[in-house]
């Protein structure tokens, strides 16, 4: 009976492949009705297992009882498959039952008709009836083990649901361990698949796509230059999940709501930027926004608690945010330690290696909500670049040709000016009539402020409220306007840059005192000591004038005297190139081709012995260079031989130190300076070296001539200061309009 069954199946495999339906080689083949039903049953199983592409196999027949195994699970198409599968072969046991009745082989073999094959290869009806559930129940037990085989199969079906059949996964084989870090990425310029893989439901999704689709000519312009950039230069694809955990229900999802009703929109945007990146440069991808797809993609156990993941990770990277941190270490147990080093937060702003650090944290002062987390600092990812220990992540603005530019340049009202604030609590500001009656006498003023049926009162009258407008429908107002008027509050959102890209001209308020965690609220409990000199420090410190203008609006004079300087002031629409959509793919290719935040340590820390550093002092005696002829530098990104070294002035940050010098403060490098010899070739006396954890180490501290080292890595900072220190400062220099990335960084 199997022979004949294994033959049925031959022939229907050859007869397919001459376009013979199946219902026609079923009448040739099977003319009587009981064996018609018969062959229903196996014809249906034959096709399921070749249309499966031989995924599962089967023992012989005498082999009891029949088993199948499954080679490859690719994905929830294999789900629905099995179930088909068992339904069917269920179907059959009913079907067989009145063969099963059958007393002996010769009343089947009468029951054949003309077909005759031979009676010894057929078994008893009763024993075909035991066969045939044995292989139902095998089937039914791998459809509830599928769901685990599935998980482990991640790697795989997320190249197969990327859409593109020009890729294929890079076999593993112990022989050729390299093989996977072959497999090199391809820029994308049709982001159609992302837009899926971004999934809907959501407000917040909807304005991420919509986002995404309007920008999708520039990625794809900007991945051609960058293209030709790189040249021949090696891109690893990676495998990446990104998790956005403030857009799950059990964060509680604030933002959705309030797309629609004038909330912040600038984490929505960065998100929506870095998924375009990240596709475009040709990575596997995998979007989650709900817990469950979490808990699936990462293949954790059922329930919660300390069980590790049953399988490798599946994922090279993952993005996420503090949400999505704090969900993954309830749900990955033990394995969270053993896979943070593959995590990257999206952290809007920024994460301090002295709030980083739990014990430190815990001990001095800087524990907070949001840090203590032990992670590489440079892990934490954020919008601007406020300070070089986390990496500056960013988004992108709109940029335009000269053509647009000239046209904008062309329309512009000369006294228009935009409100920068969309709710209404905005314009509760203190004493926002004062200055808004000034800039009233010079320009007309305009505000998109969000309300449902009647104007918000906060809003003065003199105000043509547009109300909350559509991305394209903002954007030509700000083409049109003179100037963008903040009243200090969000801080450091997209707008503003939007605004300059547009030909405005940005007007700030200045603070003082400078906002910081310990006299604003805002900042209050977020893991950062910065401060924060007016609304928007990146447009002061990386743009400024004519661009951007900081003023104290509490003086009346000095705010008139800066409308009336703008007016008469004519500026072409501007973009940093670190926010265009070549610079964000430029800087994003360098993070996942260098950083590698699961390596061992770099150059061994006080107590270990440690060569002397390979530094000189400079010509001028005022800081280190790397000496040339040293012996090769150190395996490091960035690439060592550009760190230059200064010994800051008592009270001064690393970060401020740096910039002095026009450089960049690069906390990779402190390893390389963290000895008593880099003191020494800067002249410094060190009657006493010390050894301590402390985030403003390494330092020299006057009086007494004391040399104190870093004793943990995890604290070594640019930020952070204090009179007593002279700290020892590791800076380097950068790309042009690319602070993230050194001039050898690409």
């Amino acid at each position: 009976m199997h022979s004949f069954l294994k033959h049925l199946c031959s022939r229907y495999l050859v007869e397919r492949r001459s376009t013979m339906a199946l219902p026609a080689l079923l009448t040739r083949l099977l003319p009587l009705r009981r064996l018609f039903v018969l062959g229903i049953g196996f014809f249906t199983l034959c096709f399921l297992m070749t249309s499966l592409g031989g995924q599962f196999s089967a023992r012989r027949l005498g082999d009891s009882p029949f088993t199948i195994r499954t080679e490859v699970m690719g994905g929830p198409e294999s789900r629905g498959v099995l179930r088909k599968m068992s339904d069917l072969l269920e179907l059959m046991v009913k079907r067989m039952d009145a063969l099963a009745r059958l007393e002996n082989v010769s009343e089947l073999h009468r029951a054949g008709g003309d077909l005759h094959f031979p009676a010894d290869r057929m078994p008893p009806g009763a024993g075909l009836m035991e066969r045939i559930q044995a292989i139902a129940q095998n089937v039914s037990d791998i459809a509830v083990k599928v769901d685990q085989i599935l998980r482990h199969s991640l790697l795989l079906h997320s190249k197969v649901s990327e859409g593109r059949r020009d890729q294929c996964e890079a076999p593993s084989d112990p022989k050729f361990p390299d093989c996977s870090g072959k497999v090199e990425a391809v820029f994308r310029s049709n982001l159609s698949h992302l837009l899926d893989l971004m999934g809907s439901g959501k407000e917040s999704l909807i304005f991420m796509k919509k986002r995404t689709k309007r920008l999708t000519a520039q990625w794809a312009l900007a991945a051609q230059r960058l293209a030709q950039k790189l040249g021949a230069t090696r891109r690893d694809q990676k495998q990446i999940l990104v998790h956005i955990g403030f857009l799950t229900e059990e964060s509680g999802d604030v933002f959705s709501p309030r797309v629609l009703k004038g909330g912040p929109l600038g984490e929505m945007v960065q998100w929506a930027d870095i998924l375009a990146a990240l596709y475009v440069l040709g990575h596997g991808l995998r979007v989650t926004v709900s817990l469950k797809e979490l808990q699936s993609n990462l293949g954790v156990p059922p329930g919660r608690g300390s069980c590790p993941l049953t399988m490798p990770l599946p994922f090279d990277l993952i993005y996420t945010d503090y949400h999505g941190l704090q969900q993954m270490k309830q749900h990955m147990g033990l394995s969270f330690k053993k896979y943070r080093c593959r995590i990257r937060v999206i952290d809007t702003f920024g994460t301090e290696p002295a709030y980083n650090h739990e014990e430190y944290a815990t001990l001095h002062g800087y524990r907070t909500n949001w840090g203590y987390w032990n992670l590489n600092p440079k892990q934490f990812m954020t919008m601007f670049p406020h300070t070089p220990d986390n990496s500056f992540m960013g988004f992108v603005s709109e940029e335009l040709n000269e053509t647009e530019k000239q046209l904008i340049k062309g329309g512009k009202a000369s006294n228009m000016a935009v409100v920068y604030g969309k709710e209404a609590s905005i314009w509760k500001f203190q004493g926002k009539e004062k200055f808004l009656g000034i800039l009233n006498k010079y320009m007309e003023i305009h505000g998109t402020v969000y309300y449902e049926s009647q104007r918000p009162p906060e809003v003065p009258a003199f105000v043509k409220n547009h109300g909350l407008l559509p991305q394209p429908e903002f954007q030509q107002l700000l083409r049109k306007a003179k100037l963008f008027i903040g009243f200090g509050f969000p801080y450091e959102g997209p707008a503003p840059l939007e605004a300059i890209a547009n030909g405005c001209i940005f007007l700030q308020s200045r603070f003082s005192p400078p906002h910081s965690s310990l006299n604003h609220e805002f900042f209050r409990g977020k893991p950062t000591s910065r401060e924060v000199f007016s609304q928007h420090p990146y447009a002061e410190n990386f743009i400024g004038k004519p661009h951007v203008w900081t003023v104290d609006y509490n003086n009346s004079e000095e705010f008139e005297a800066a409308i009336k300087a703008i007016m008469r002031t004519q500026v072409d629409p501007y973009l940093p190139y670190e926010y265009t959509c070549e610079g964000m793919l430029e800087r994003i290719h360098a993070y996942i081709q260098h950083q590698d935040f699961c390596v061992a340590p770099g150059p061994a820390l006080p107590g270990a012995h440690t060569p002397q550093s390979p530094f000189v002092l400079a010509p001028n005696a005022t800081h280190l260079e790397w000496a040339q002829n040293a012996s090769l530098a150190p395996a490091a990104w960035p690439p060592a031989h550009s760190l230059r070294a200064w010994l800051a002035t008592p009270g001064r940050a690393c970060t401020d130190t740096c910039l002095d010098h026009g450089l960049i403060c690069e906390p990779s490098f402190f390893p390389f300076l963290n000895s008593q010899d880099a003191f020494l070739k800067l002249q410094v006396p060190c009657d006493s070296t010390e050894s301590e954890m402390n985030h403003l180490y390494p330092a020299f501290a006057q009086p007494g001539q004391e040399c104190y080292l870093q004793k943990d890595p995890l604290l070594f900072s640019c930020a952070g200061s204090n009179t007593k220190y002279r700290r020892l400062c590791p800076c380097r220099d950068f790309r042009k309009g690319q602070v993230a990335l050194c001039q050898g960084c690409l």
